[in-house]
């Protein structure tokens, strides 16, 4: 299979460069790497003249086409006709050296996928495999025969009844699910509706219908479960374990906390629309309350933390984010 790769950045030329170090290391290499830069300075050119990379080929966007979801669509467009899978990746991600070779082996094994997904590797948290018929407590999760330590989240949620009723990967009909990063490292490969866009890869074909939705401005923060979650009531996405990267969170390039919080809540509330348009009054009052006690539990971490003042900004924003759901919700795309 012949394939793209496609890298959106933002303000990040040191952790680009070490992410394109370790494409360099693949045993699969990318036929075509595409660099969209939205950056507003030249560092990124900079260092991408000063270390030559096979295949690749750079774009500066301009200030109209900056912004995750923009960045995606453009690059889309500029992909090769005889590409067959088109992979993103976050440019503060690096990246195992049999990672490409793992991708594609999933469209192999399971040729009617239309889109397949990394597993990050630093966000697994002392998963140990117990067996199927192990019986966890409430302070820990299990899944597929292995456990680990709950977040005090979810714990919390769980004795308030809160908790998701779907695996990792799936949203709820009150959303608020368990991300990638609860699948286990077992190294199978597990089908899920949702994947993460910065460690994510898609048949070429999808995009002849669907783009990245342009709702998601600057940062795009859930911006991959909208996109995934629109796919995934067309075909199947599956997320190969064995296909293994690190993400190490860079801190340019990120919105302030109090955007943040605001975009948890509005693009959350979005979101949650996309996969369930007309959502009963069951999983209403699940959603609002869930967004509830996330922000106070941001609130008490102002109290708690060490970092007291983000912690604070955070809450304050996904307060203002959830009281403007009563005057100005989102507007939904078809």
């Amino acid at each position: 299979m012949k394939f793209s790769l496609i890298i959106c950045t933002y303000m990040r030329p040191k952790p680009l460069l070490k992410l394109l170090q370790s494409v360099q290391e693949q045993t699969v290499y990318p036929d075509e790497i595409l660099i969209i830069d939205g950056s507003t300075n030249n560092e990124t050119k900079s260092i991408l003249e000063e270390n030559v990379f096979q295949n690749l080929n750079y774009f500066k966007v301009s200030p109209e086409n900056r912004g995750l979801t923009k960045q995606r669509n453009f690059g889309i467009e500029r992909v090769e006709d005889e590409m067959d899978v088109v992979c993103f990746l976050d440019d503060d991600t690096v990246l195992e050296n049999d990672y490409f070779e793992q991708l594609l082996n999933t469209y192999a094994i399971y040729p009617e996928a239309l889109g397949v997904g990394g597993f990050i590797i630093d966000d697994v948290i002392a998963f140990e495999f117990v067996g199927n018929n192990y019986q966890p407590k409430i302070s820990e999760y299990f899944f597929d025969g292995w456990k680990r330590k709950d977040s005090s989240r979810f714990v919390l949620r769980k004795k308030m009844g809160l908790d998701s009723d779907c695996p990792p990967g799936y949203s709820s009909l009150y959303s608020h699910g368990r991300s990638i990063g609860f699948l286990p490292p077992s190294g199978k490969i597990y089908q899920v509706e949702m994947l993460m866009g910065g460690v994510s890869s898609f048949r070429k074909l999808v995009f002849n219908k669907l783009q990245f939705s342009t709702y998601f401005e600057g940062y795009g923060l859930y911006e991959d479960a909208d996109f995934t979650l629109r796919l995934a009531k067309t075909g199947n996405l599956y997320v190969n374990t064995a296909a293994k990267l690190n993400h190490y969170h860079a801190v340019s390039g990120r919105p302030n906390q109090y955007q943040y919080g605001k975009m948890v809540v509005r693009n959350g509330w979005y979101v949650w629309r996309i996969k369930n348009p007309k959502p009963q009054l069951n999983a209403k009052i699940k959603w609002h309350s869930i967004t509830i006690l996330l922000t106070m539990i941001r609130y008490s971490n102002a109290l708690t933390t060490n970092k007291k003042a983000a912690a604070l900004t955070e809450a304050i924003g996904r307060t203002i984010g959830w009281w403007s759901l009563l005057f100005n919700k989102p507007k939904l795309e078809k």
